[in-house]
C-alpha cells in the first residue's frame, strides 16, 4: 500500500545538505540502522547504489550517511565533519558505489554494521523530502519507515505465530498500521515487521522476548528522525 505524503514531506524537514533525498533521507536511514543495531556501530560498510553510486560524494551523501550513524538529526550542523567525528569516536568506515543494480530504487544505500559480536544488514531507500523505507533488515523483507512505533520479529515459521503476536498486541490496544512477514524458505526463521500506531509497554517486550520460539525482538520507539 503506498503511503500518503503530506505537504510537509515534500517541502521537507530541517536539515543540513542540499538535498532532502541526499542528506535528510540519508541521515534517516542510518539513524533508522543505528536503533535496529541497538547503538552507533564500531564498523560500518556503506554501500551507495545507482544515483547514489555517483553523486554521494558531491552532494554531501557520504557526511549525511556517517553523521546519521553517529546518531546525528537532520539539522545537526555537525554533520558537515562527520567524517573526521567518526575518526575521532573510533569509527572505521568504508565506502562503496554500485552505479547499475535494477532491483534497487534509485537511492538505495545498504549498511552493514558491526558492534562489538552484532552485526545487522540494513537497506534503506531515500524517497524524497526526507520520508524513507527500509526495506530489508538482515535478508528478510521490511518495508517500514521509520515514523511509527515498530516491531521487528524474528521467530520460528510455527503455525499460530502471527494470531500469537497481534492478540498480544491488541490486549496492549495497540493499533497495527502495517504488517509484513516474510521467510526464506518453507519452516524457516519467519520476520515480522509491525508498525503501531501507539507504543508497548516494557513488560510486554520482556514478555515476547521469553516465548521460546521467538529468536530475536526488536523494539524501536517512534522517534524524531
Amino acid at each position: 500500500m503506498a503511503r500518503k505524503s503530506s505537504v510537509f514531506d515534500m517541502i521537507g524537514p530541517v536539515m543540513i545538505g542540499p538535498s532532502s533525498s541526499h542528506t535528510a533521507g540519508v541521515v534517516r536511514i542510518a539513524r533508522a540502522a543505528i536503533k535496529v543495531l541497538g547503538s552507533s556501530p564500531d564498523q560500518a560498510l556503506v554501500t551507495f547504489y545507482n544515483s547514489f553510486a555517483s553523486t554521494y560524494e558531491g552532494h554531501g551523501s557520504d557526511k549525511a550517511v556517517i553523521g546519521g550513524l553517529l546518531d546525528f538529526k537532520t539539522d545537526d550542523v555537525r554533520i558537515k565533519q562527520s567524517l573526521d567525528l567518526a575518526e575521532e569516536r573510533g569509527l572505521e568506515f568504508t565506502f562503496k558505489s554500485i552505479g547499475n543494480a535494477s532491483v534497487y530504487h534509485p537511492n538505495t544505500i545498504k549498511l552493514n554494521l558491526v558492534k562489538g559480536e552484532r552485526k545487522v544488514e540494513v537497506i534503506g531507500e531515500s524517497l524524497g523530502g526526507g520520508l524513507i523505507n527500509i526495506s530489508a533488515v538482515d535478508g528478510f523483507h521490511a518495508d517500514f519507515s521509520a515514523q511509527e512505533h515498530t516491531l521487528i520479529i524474528k521467530a520460528d515459521d510455527v503455525s499460530g505465530a502471527i494470531a500469537f503476536i497481534t492478540s498480544i498486541l491488541a490486549q496492549e490496544k495497540a493499533n497495527i498500521a502495517t504488517m509484513s512477514v516474510s521467510r526464506k524458505g518453507k519452516r524457516e526463521i519467519a520476520c515480522h515487521v509491525i508498525e503501531m500506531d501507539s507504543g508497548l509497554n516494557p513488560i510486554t517486550v520482556q514478555y515476547l522476548k521469553s516465548i521460546g520460539w521467538i529468536h530475536e525482538l526488536i523494539y524501536i520507539p517512534k522517534i524524531d528522525l
